[in-house]
C-alpha cells in the first residue's frame, strides 16, 4: 500500500520559519492520504530545526540543505558523509538536468527491424543480453515500441510462435529538454522502465531508461554481466597513449613522471577526473583539452555522464 504525502502551494515556503511551537496535527482520510492542512505547518519547522540548528530559519529547507551540503567542514561534524552529501546533491539538482544528459545518444541505440527472424534476434539478444529492446520499421525514426525478452520466454515456454509485431508495447515520448524529475512522472504513469528522446523535428535523440536516471544520482552500476577488467593504458607507434579514462592519476605519473600539482593530485583520482575538472564539465567526444604542462587530451569516447577513452600527445621527452 502506498503513501502519499501533500503539501500545499503555502507550505512550500511558509513551513520553514519559526510560526510554531505546538506539535504538528496529522490527518489521516480514508484513502490513507496523510495531509498537512496549512495552518498546522509546525512538522517541517521541527525536523529543519532538528537536523540544522544553526542555519538561518527563513530560508526554505532546499536551500538549507544546499548550503550544508557545500559548507567546507560539513562531513567532520559526523551527521552526513562525503557520499551521502554527493547522493543529495545529484537528488537536488535532478530538477534542472535535462533528460538529454542522461539518456543514450542515437548512434549507441541497439534496435531491432520488426522484421528481424528469429535466430537473428536470439543471436543479439545473447550477445547484448538486453531486458528491452526498441522495434522499428525500416528506420530508428520509426520506432514501433519495445519488447521484453520475457514476453519472449513466455512465448518460448508455450511452444508459440514468436510474433514481433503481437510482443510489441507503447514507450513513452519525450522531449530532450524535459527535467529528470518530470521524466521520472512519466515513467510512473505510464509504467514503463524506458522512454524515447524525441527531437523537435520528430527524429529520435536517443533513449533513456530507468536504470540511467539511477545512475545520474549514484554514479555507474555494473551488474553480473559487465566485465570487471583493470583500466588499461598503452603506447602507440606514434608516440602518443591511449588510455581508459579509470586509470588513476598515480599510475599515469609512475609511468611517466610528476606533471600534476599537489592540488590536481588531490581532487583528482583518475585521468577522466583530471580532464572534467580541465573543462568544468564532461567534455564531448572529439574535444581536445590541453592541461597547464603541455600535455595534449583527445577526448575518444564520451557519454552525457562520463568519460570513457583518451588519447594522449605531447608526454614530457625526458620520460
Amino acid at each position: 500500500m502506498s503513501r502519499h504525502t501533500h503539501f500545499s502551494d503555502t507550505d512550500k515556503t511558509e513551513t520553514l520559519s519559526d510560526t510554531e511551537d505546538e506539535p504538528p496535527s496529522l490527518q489521516l482520510p480514508q484513502k490513507d492520504v496523510v495531509a498537512l492542512s496549512p495552518p498546522k505547518i509546525g512538522l517541517l519547522t521541527h525536523l529543519k530545526n532538528s537536523l540544522f540548528p544553526r542555519r538561518n530559519h527563513d530560508s526554505t529547507l532546499r536551500e538549507t540543505i544546499e548550503e550544508y551540503i557545500e559548507e567546507p567542514g560539513a562531513e567532520e561534524e559526523g551527521s552526513v558523509s562525503a557520499h551521502e552529501r554527493a547522493l543529495l546533491s545529484n537528488i537536488l539538482h535532478l530538477g534542472q538536468m535535462p533528460v538529454a544528459d542522461v539518456m543514450v545518444p542515437r548512434a549507441d541505440i541497439v534496435a531491432i527491424d520488426i522484421d528481424i527472424t528469429k535466430e537473428e534476434l536470439f543471436g543479439l539478444l545473447a550477445e547484448r543480453q538486453f531486458s528491452r529492446i526498441p522495434v522499428y520499421k525500416d528506420t530508428l525514426d520509426d520506432v514501433l515500441g519495445t519488447i521484453h525478452i520475457k514476453d519472449i520466454l513466455a512465448a518460448m515456454a508455450k511452444n508459440e510462435t514468436i510474433s514481433i509485431p503481437e510482443l510489441i508495447t507503447d514507450v513513452p515520448i519525450v522531449s530532450p529538454a524535459m527535467p529528470v524529475t518530470d521524466l521520472i512522472l512519466t515513467m510512473r504513469q505510464n509504467r514503463r522502465h524506458m522512454a524515447l528522446v524525441v527531437d523537435e523535428f520528430g527524429g529520435i535523440d536517443g533513449l533513456v531508461t530507468i536504470g540511467d536516471v539511477i545512475e545520474s544520482i549514484v554514479g555507474e552500476i555494473d551488474d553480473e554481466h559487465d566485465t570487471d577488467e583493470d583500466p588499461q593504458m598503452h603506447e602507440t607507434r606514434d608516440g602518443t597513449v591511449l588510455a581508459d579514462a579509470r586509470v588513476d592519476v598515480e599510475s599515469f605519473e609512475e609511468r611517466y613522471g610528476s606533471v600534476l600539482s599537489e592540488e590536481e593530485r588531490e581532487e583528482c583520482y583518475t585521468l577522466g577526473g583530471l580532464v572534467f575538472s580541465m573543462a568544468g564539465r564532461v567534455p564531448a567526444r572529439g574535444e581536445i583539452l590541453t592541461h597547464k604542462s603541455g600535455i595534449v587530451f583527445e577526448v575518444l569516447d564520451a557519454d552525457p555522464r562520463r568519460i570513457h577513452r583518451l588519447r594522449i600527445r605531447n608526454l614530457p621527452r625526458d620520460v
